[in-house]
């Protein structure tokens, strides 16, 4: 099994990179494996060789974006991003600034490859460069 926070393997001979249709903010691509953890009704979806994107930006209604137009709203996806930093721990922006030792944490669970940041992180990414630098040990 592959650590989570280790590279994804992606088609090479495609950029992993598209603009999103709604803000023009370029955006990376993400698994269909995470796209599907996410949504409301999986079994309703179907992803047939389509690759999608993440859209982060917090004023975009588009949260993923497939590369034959088609779109996820927020209002399809069951997670919620807001403030959450590490979603196979649960720890908000709030929780990290007032727990230094909680990132400890998270990087110690990593290490031993018991995070699931490729399907718990919407964006598909390790959540570990999202903590706040005055978070981190001096």
């Amino acid at each position: 099994m592959a650590h989570c926070c280790s590279a994804q393997s992606f088609d090479t001979d495609r950029p992993r990179k598209r603009r999103c249709p709604e803000n023009g903010i370029e955006c990376s691509e993400v698994s269909t494996r995470t796209v599907g953890h996410h949504i409301k009704n999986p079994w309703h979806w179907d992803d047939r060789g389509r690759r999608y994107f993440f859209c982060d930006d917090p004023d975009c209604d588009i949260v993923y974006f497939g590369d034959d137009d088609s779109i996820i709203l927020k209002s399809q996806v069951r997670t919620r991003a807001d403030d959450m930093l590490c979603f196979c721990y649960g720890v908000t922006r709030a929780d990290a600034l007032s727990d230094p030792g909680i990132r400890d944490y998270v990087v110690e669970q990593t290490k031993q490859g018991l995070c699931s940041c490729d399907t718990s992180n919407p964006s598909g990414q390790c959540c570990l460069k999202n903590f706040p630098r005055s978070s981190q040990p001096k």
